[in-house]
């Protein structure tokens, strides 16, 4: 039998280590998962959404492919986190998704970046993403680079995301959800090291922009309509604004009649030469 001093030890014990959790927990009760992203041929919103589905919790999406938010995103509360998804254009992400994520703010709040790349390379946009949310008062506790099928290019990594990419993007969510769970509040969950170079990569555009079929256009106006980057006239829908177009591809999938695509006589060429370039398979790549 315990002496009263000894079980009365034993008790104190025990209560402080049981309100330790319990506070553990509080502090990391993520309920919220607010899910930002530019997704113009909708393969990134595709991975962010199996990997908040993953996390688990009530899901708020903020797509800004079309526009910016009405205003700023804050997140502020304890029961709140961040997943910003964004595809790579030559190593960069889009410039309409960079200005997307100069209004969105955290306070010391939990965020996981994600970009998705056309199976050539990803360079330094993750980086850029991860830079920005720091910058803006996220903690970047999770990163990750997904492959989504070439927009210029369909050929290269055509079908992905895939069944197997959908399973690692849940086993990423998994896993950040077990990394929150597990930490003693945001100043515990790590910072990763993720691939990039400071300075990035300079921005270019592809010099290459899709237009309509006079043939097979039948005006419906959904190319127009669905343009992030507003380079489709309503009064001439065939046609395209190359200094407005960001060559992300929305047109050409969202067609009903599959009248849109690059009809420019060195695509071909390009085309061939890219697919046996990049044609390789790549595979997810995840930092904590």
């Amino acid at each position: 039998m315990l002496a009263p001093c000894v079980f009365y030890s034993y008790i104190c014990i025990k209560k402080h280590f049981i309100g330790f959790i319990l506070y553990k927990k509080q502090i990391m009760n993520i309920t919220d998962i607010h899910v930002v992203y530019f997704s113009a041929t909708y393969t990134t919103r595709t991975i962010v959404r199996e990997i908040a589905k993953a996390i688990g919790g009530n899901i708020i999406e903020h797509d800004v492919t079309n526009a910016l938010p009405e205003s700023e995103i804050r997140l502020s509360g304890d029961n709140s986190m961040l997943i910003v998804g964004a595809p790579v254009y030559v190593g960069r992400i889009p410039e309409a998704a960079a200005e997307a994520l100069k209004m969105v703010h955290g306070n010391n709040t939990p965020a996981v970046a994600v970009c998705v790349y056309g199976n050539r390379d990803y360079d330094d946009a993750l980086l850029e993403i991860k830079d920005t949310l720091n910058g803006n008062g996220f903690r970047t506790f999770a990163a990750g680079a997904f492959i989504g099928r070439h927009c210029i290019f369909p050929k290269v990594a055509e079908g992905r995301p895939d069944a197997s990419d959908l399973e690692k993007a849940a086993a990423f969510g998994k896993r950040c959800a077990q990394l929150l769970a597990d930490a003693a509040g945001t100043d515990a969950l790590g910072d990763p090291e993720v691939k990039g170079n400071r300075p990035y990569r300079e921005a270019h555009k592809v010099p290459m922009c899709p237009t309509g079929d006079k043939n097979t256009c039948t005006k419906c106006m959904t190319c127009a309509r669905l343009c992030p980057a507003g380079a489709i006239s309503e009064s001439n829908p065939c046609s395209t604004d190359t200094s407005k177009c960001i060559a992300c591809g929305r047109c050409v999938v969202v067609c009903p009649h599959g009248s849109r695509a690059i009809y420019l006589p060195a695509y071909a060429e390009a085309a061939a030469k890219f697919t046996a370039a990049f044609s390789a398979r790549r595979e997810p790549e995840t930092f904590f």
